[in-house]
């Protein structure tokens, strides 16, 4: 937490000297959002022990305009303030930390808080951010906010798109927090428990047309891996309020490092899959997605390979020591849950073991097209089979998923603005799964109060 409070205090001061700057506090924005979760987890373990918890987060953010001149400087800030609310020891997983950090016994933690902030800079149409707060969303990496409390990292990260029609972006990374955590940790893989403090990343977009927009990123865990990523996005109109979207992604991931030696704690978990080398990354993930819209309708079909030789690998750091909790065997703190660029990663599952083929379909609804703006609903079904045997010579296996989705933004009146979201998950497969066959529900009310 050293880098993050030394980057608070940074941006702190630099609030003060310049709070009087044209521009600095003009285009200041302050915003608190209240966030009510309820999250529900049957995972029909004999003896197993469900989860059922609801907690509340306040969330501060404070973004501050830049500073006039030739290098804009400006801060943002937030803070976080969480209470959970029900979901005592006998309602929650000792084991299963993913809502909430635990106490001792596994028990919910009452209430929590955390703080961070960046500098940030500008130059014409580029713009840098140090410090903390910092969420992503990146094909090489999505902070994830599908919780009550939302993921962050440290680092910097660099923004440009002085080129038109092109974004091009950057940086490096040193630490995460979780969404059921109040404290950094270094950054990893599922299974390892040592950790990295260097993820660097480039990439950008180029909108090629105002209908085709092609991608490229590489990233680089140190010590653990190395993923190169291609994506094609192309909307084709077809008539008076209809289009054809084509999405194609590919991944294509190498270990490097300590992973590549075996060295003990920097070992791949391959999601609980086989592996050709036990312990190493090695994955091609080839993703599309084909989506035709029609007035409020949309329906969507797609298709993704799992290489056989190993499983998708993505920054996980749910294994990794947090406050000293995991060396002990406390496990009071999750830092796990960062969220990955396919459309597989769903309510419960992620269907991304090694060989594993994925057909899935969805169908949505825009209910704004017959009078009901602000309400959106939609279900989706996923089907994964050819998943290697985790001994590489069993027979293969599947597992498939159903899940839905409701959300409803009140559109005028006092309450505008004020968001209700619910989600359901299915999962089953047929005995070889590293999850149980689980029924998940997640009830999300949000809101948000701009003071300025």
């Amino acid at each position: 937490m050293y880098k993050s409070s030394l980057a608070l205090a940074v941006a702190l001061g630099v609030l003060a000297q310049q709070a009087g700057a044209a521009g600095f506090l003009e285009d200041s924005k302050l915003n608190l959002s209240s966030r009510t979760y309820y999250y529900e987890n049957d995972d029909h373990s004999k003896g197993g022990l469900n989860q059922d918890e609801t907690a509340e987060v306040l969330k501060l953010d404070y973004l501050s305009g830049f500073t006039q001149g030739t290098i804009g400087v400006g801060v943002d800030a937030q803070i976080l303030y969480g209470l959970h609310l029900d979901g005592g020891r006998g309602s929650r997983p000792a084991s299963n930390n993913s809502f909430w950090p635990s106490e001792h016994d596994g028990s919910a933690v009452d209430d929590l808080t955390r703080g961070d902030a960046n500098v940030k800079f500008r130059y014409s149409k580029t713009e840098l951010h140090v410090g903390g707060a910092l969420a992503p969303q990146l094909p090489i990496l999505l902070a994830n906010d599908s919780r009550a409390m939302p993921q962050n990292f440290d680092g910097a990260i660099i923004t440009s798109k002085d080129i038109d029609n092109v974004t091009l972006v950057a940086g490096d990374l040193q630490h995460s927090t979780g969404r059921a955590s109040t404290n950094s940790t270094g950054l990893s893989v599922a299974g390892a428990t040592q950790s990295s403090n260097q993820f660097a990343f480039a990439g950008g977009d180029w909108k090629v047309t105002k209908d085709l927009t092609l991608q490229y990123y590489h990233a680089d865990l140190q010590d653990f891996y190395k993923q190169d990523f291609f994506g094609l996005v192309h909307v084709l109109p077809i008539g008076d309020d209809q289009s054809f979207k084509t999405d194609l992604r590919y991944f294509r991931s190498r270990s490097q490092g300590e992973n590549s030696s075996n060295a003990a704690g920097y070992a791949f978990s391959n999601n609980g899959g086989y592996a050709k080398n036990a312990g190493e990354v090695d994955n091609n993930t080839w993703s599309s997605i084909f989506t035709y819209q029609l007035g409020g309708n949309s329906f969507l079909v797609g298709y993704q390979s799992v290489s056989d030789d190993g499983g998708f690998v993505l920054l996980n750091q749910g294994n990794v020591t947090t406050n000293g909790a995991k060396a002990t065997g406390l496990n009071n703190e999750d830092n796990g849950g960062t969220s990955f660029y396919l459309f597989t990663d769903s309510v419960v599952n992620s269907f991304i073991r090694a060989g594993e083929k994925t057909k899935f379909a969805q169908y949505a609804y825009d209910f704004s097209r017959i009078g009901v703006p602000g309400l959106k609903a939609s279900i989706t079904y996923l089907h994964g089979d050819d998943i290697r045997d985790i001994t590489g010579s069993g027979p293969s296996h599947s597992e498939w998923e159903r899940d839905a989705r409701i959300d409803y933004v009140v559109q005028t009146g006092y309450l505008k603005g004020f968001g209700t979201t619910l989600r359901t998950g299915s999962y089953h497969n047929d005995g070889s799964g590293t999850t149980n066959p689980t029924d998940q529900t997640r009830l999300i009310f949000n809101y948000t109060y701009a003071f300025f």
